[in-house]
């Protein structure tokens, strides 16, 4: 199985930044997309970038011009580089991976346990 870990969540004021993290660890065969959702209270799950193994990426239009997905391959990672941050971005932040890993051979879907972004003044 693949244990996703984050970090890098806290409190920080209106234009501030933040950067993200996000480790995948177990017996990993392969990780394919990687990316980064938030969901703040009382409304859905929504995407806000990811990164491909060759590093292309998607955004939302919501993030766009402000945060930046990255990958590093060599340590099963992914990170959110957050700059302009809005209150409007408060959500917990939770860590995708599409992977395969024993005992599988094909790929499933990873959740990470969330990670806490308060934007505020």
């Amino acid at each position: 199985q693949v244990q996703l870990v984050e970090s890098g969540g806290g409190l920080v004021q209106p234009g501030g930044s933040l950067r993200l993290s996000c480790a995948a660890s177990g017996r990993i065969f392969r990780i394919n997309t990687m990316g980064w959702y938030r969901q703040a209270p009382g409304k859905e799950r929504k995407l806000v970038a990811t990164s491909t193994s060759v590093g292309t990426t998607n955004y939302a239009d919501s993030v766009k011009g402000r945060f930046t997905i990255s990958r590093d391959n060599a340590k099963n990672t992914v990170l959110l580089q957050m700059n302009s941050l809005k209150p409007e971005d408060t959500a917990i932040y939770y860590c995708k991976a599409n992977a395969a890993s024993a005992p599988l051979s094909y790929s499933i879907d990873y959740w990470g346990q969330g990670t806490q972004v308060t934007v505020s003044s």
